[in-house]
């Protein structure tokens, strides 16, 4: 996007700020699409038969977000065209139902993600680790 954080850290979470900034936008969107895609995915919180809300199983869940980074990883492989979308590439696809499937668990259980997000990126920031000198270094992160 080109946003720069002209902030100043309080702590290494904390951005504090004069006005609206990337972060708060970052905030407020991630947060709303979780809110959308819990409301759009409602139909897998309820019971087809008693129409019940179900408790879904937050292992369950997470493992089905890493099958769509699978099937990304299979698209990316093998240079594949998505099967439903079939102008689109397969990867951009799988990534999309991950975001989907990522913004629904985060709305059914009311996850800041937004937030985590932005203080995330503002962690990152302040790595040692990710500065050139210590991915360049020996036993240095190298991806």
């Amino acid at each position: 996007m080109g946003h720069k954080n002209k902030g100043v850290f309080m702590s290494e979470y904390e951005i504090v700020n004069n006005g609206p900034t990337w972060a708060e936008d970052a905030k407020e969107i991630l947060n709303d699409l979780a809110k959308i895609c819990r409301e759009r995915n409602e139909k897998w919180w309820v019971d087809i038969k008693t129409k019940q809300s179900l408790d879904r199983n937050k292992g369950e869940l997470i493992a089905l977000m890493h099958s769509e980074l699978s099937e990304a990883l299979e698209g990316v492989r093998k240079n594949l065209q998505d099967e439903k979308l079939p102008h689109r590439k397969a990867e951009e696809v799988e990534l999309a139902d991950l975001l989907i499937r990522v913004f629904d668990y985060c709305g059914a259980y009311g996850l800041d993600v937004g937030g985590a997000f932005v203080e995330k990126m503002a962690y990152n920031e302040t790595r040692k680790d990710h500065s050139h000198e210590a991915r360049l270094a020996e036993n240095g992160k190298k991806f």
